[in-house]
């Protein structure tokens, strides 16, 4: 099937949102949905009509079928993020899951990446990806061509001798989910150590100074 240029044409988070894809929500460069099913038989009959839907559009998601539920992710390959094609597929799906009674779960989206603080990632890149079997032709990060993994990613920090905490996790949440989500770790003997950045991230940490960071896709023009 030939892809117009319309549908080759990336769409930022703003213009995601305008489609009004209740049952999706956007992480990093896809968008994602979790459908409850309440057994594995529903499970396996939404998979089966996605896959139908999805060789008649000729646009292929990545489906993961589990008991009681069916996450679905969406991005178009070709140019590296959200096009109209992966909207109309978006829609497909939600439409197909109210047929076989399964409801969307936007609550429990979240895509986790490791993140490690360096001054020189081309030094270490090609280390990590060796050892984890990752593809490293990425500039600053390196994934999992079959997506099963989370990205680890680079994040540049002053040279430094003295021992310090080099990894950390950052975890990326639907922006209404945030705020829950940071509650929950002060709650359970965090702290906040910054909100420069949000909605874009905040910085927490543990009770003994451990980092990691809540993100979403806003505040990222």
């Amino acid at each position: 099937m030939t892809i117009s240029d319309e549908d080759k044409v990336l769409l930022d988070g703003h213009e995601v949102e305008r489609a009004l894809l209740a049952d999706w929500r956007i992480m990093f460069t896809t968008i994602e949905a979790r459908f409850r099913t309440g057994d594995f038989a529903t499970g396996v009959r939404l998979v089966e009509a996605i896959g139908k839907a999805a060789d008649e559009l000729d646009h292929h998601p990545d489906v993961d079928l589990r008991y009681g539920h069916v996450d679905v992710r969406l991005s178009s390959h070709d140019v590296g993020g959200i096009t109209q094609r992966d909207i109309r597929l978006a829609r497909t799906v939600s439409e197909l899951a109210g047929r076989v009674g399964a409801t969307a779960d936007t609550a429990s989206l979240q895509v986790v990446e490791f993140a490690i603080d360096t001054w020189d990632h081309h030094e270490i890149s090609g280390f990590w990806g060796a050892v984890l079997g990752f593809e490293t032709d990425r500039d600053h990060e390196i994934v999992d061509a079959d997506g099963r993994w989370s990205t680890v990613w680079f994040q540049h920090s002053e040279r430094h001798d003295t021992p310090q905490q080099r990894w950390h996790v950052d975890v990326r949440v639907p922006p209404e989910q945030a705020e829950a989500r940071i509650k929950a770790a002060i709650d359970a003997g965090g702290t906040l150590v910054s909100d420069e950045r949000a909605p874009a991230f905040w910085v927490l940490a543990d009770a003994q100074g451990n980092q990691a960071c809540i993100t979403t896709w806003l505040g990222r023009d």
